[in-house]
């Protein structure tokens, strides 16, 4: 079963004020803001340039006499003229507002209704000026002429026959917004809707392709495609959501991975583990079957030899399921490991010991050595010696008689490597990365003996002591332990 992978989400960029949405929808909207005052600034100078009747004249005294004397002119050309429809083509968008009161009682003016007050005081001027000495040139009435006021008279042939009154002060100011009004509304609101477009094309529409990547990525991620991913582009907050959201799916596809490697290694193990005990099972049933044949007569030699394979084969499930008891409790936590200061050469005697029968009966030379400096690792002494003993059984069954096996201790950096050396055959390259899996057996044939536990034993312990492990070949297999001074 491989071992679950530790997940580590990085930390994520710390978002730059300036970068942040918030700030580019302010900017923005002050930017549309600044764009739409300048542009309706300029429509309002543009209008008032390429519409002279608004305001003809820089004053309201040169405005009266404009028109004094464009009439004048006019009923020169004209003395038919309708006065009426001369005045409200020409000065009908002014928005001064002006009266013309005639001679003859006739009044005219350039908006829609004339103001009593200005009448009132045009004909009362015109009386005043009509009863006086009559003027050669326009000249302008004051007060005392008129009462408040520009008053120029319309003289036509040395002949006062009307007189022009434009009221002192500015145009009011709904006139100007009677003619200024509708246009700038309507041009405001177009300005408006082209700004607001612009802005959410500019602000918003990139951030809306965004998060329509994120929300298809979720979309995909949520109906189990764990390679989702959705765009991290810019340095907003919507690309610190799709960061955070790649993390999440990264560790997300990391897991899934997990459970399915585990649960293959799962799969395998069981499938191992039914093939291992199989095998010792199938064999004793065999042998108690036909032991228990009365119609078959067996001599005592070879019933003894039945009972013996059947001993044997009880033996290695004991040892199998040992085994496995073992690989339970130090994967799940069960066997709590001490840490005290253990004798390598202790280490070295005890598998010197339970070997040495075996060492004598097939001329095995079994050699030892502490160098100066790792007389002491720091763990469990019983689960070391298991480590060494199982390295030592290890090479044992691949030695040929009359071989050597070897431990040495030395100073490797802060700990002590502890190498187990033999002279045997080896091991295969190919084998060489597989050898610390369960159930593996390099040599299935020759290795009848081991469970093909023991290595996957051997690492556990070491992966829990905080060591390494290692393998390779240098004339016949070399194991290297790795281990806290």
């Amino acid at each position: 079963m491989s071992e679950a992978a530790t997940l580590h989400t990085p930390t994520l960029p710390r978002q730059v004020w300036y970068r942040s949405l918030y700030w580019r929808v302010a900017v923005g909207f002050v930017g549309f803001l600044a764009v739409l005052l300048l542009a309706q600034g300029a429509l309002f100078v543009w209008m008032a340039r390429n519409t002279g009747g608004l305001f003809p004249a820089t004053s309201n005294a040169r405005l009266a006499q404009l028109v004094a004397s464009d009439v004048r002119d006019r009923l020169e050309d004209d003395p038919q003229l309708d006065l009426a429809a001369h005045i409200s083509t020409e000065y009908g968008r002014s928005a001064q507002p002006f009266v013309v009161v005639m001679i003859d009682g006739r009044s005219f003016t350039n908006r829609r209704v004339i103001p009593p007050a200005l009448l009132r005081n045009a004909r009362a001027a015109l009386t005043r000026v009509t009863t006086g000495r009559p003027l050669v040139r326009p000249r302008r009435i004051g007060a005392a002429a008129g009462g408040g006021g520009n008053f120029v008279p319309v003289v036509v042939n040395s002949e006062i026959v009307g007189l022009v009154a434009v009221p002192a002060g500015s145009p009011p100011l709904v006139n100007v917004i009677s003619e200024l009004g509708p246009t700038m509304a309507i041009s405001g609101l177009v300005l408006l809707a082209i700004g607001a477009a612009t802005s959410a094309a500019l602000v918003f529409g990139p951030v809306r392709r965004r998060l329509g990547e994120l929300e298809a990525a979720a979309r995909r991620l949520g109906a189990g495609d764990v390679t989702a991913r959705a765009s991290e582009h810019g340095a907003d907050e919507v690309a610190s959501l799709a960061r955070s959201f790649n993390r999440m799916a990264a560790d997300l596809q990391a897991r899934v991975e997990a459970l399915a490697a585990a649960d293959q290694a799962r799969r395998q193990l069981l499938a191992d583990v039914s093939h291992e005990l199989m095998t010792p099972l199938t064999a004793m049933r065999g042998y108690v079957e036909t032991l228990a044949m009365a119609e078959l007569r067996l001599d005592a030699s070879m019933r003894e030899r039945y009972l013996h394979i059947v001993d044997e084969e009880t033996r290695r499930l004991e040892r199998i399921v040992g085994d496995l008891l073992d690989l339970a409790r130090l994967e799940g936590g069960g066997a709590s490991l001490k840490h005290e200061p253990v004798p390598v050469a202790a280490l070295f005697d005890r598998v010197a010991t339970r070997y040495d029968r075996e060492f004598t009966e097939r001329s095995i030379t079994f050699a030892r050595r502490v160098d100066s400096g790792a007389e002491t690792v720091k763990g469990d002494l019983d689960r070391l010696e298991q480590v060494l003993q199982n390295l030592a059984a290890n090479a044992l069954r691949h030695l040929p008689d009359g071989g050597s096996l070897s431990m040495i201790a030395a100073r490797y950096g802060s700990g002590v490597r502890v190498t187990v050396r033999d002279n045997g055959p080896g091991i295969a390259p190919e084998h060489l990365p597989l050898i610390f899996d369960r159930f593996y057996k390099a040599d299935a044939a020759r290795a009848t003996g081991g469970s093909g536990l023991g290595l996957s034993i051997v690492k556990t312990i070491v992966d829990a002591h905080g060591g390494t492990i290692s393998a390779r070949n240098e004339d016949g297999a070399v194991f290297e332990v790795t281990l806290p001074a």
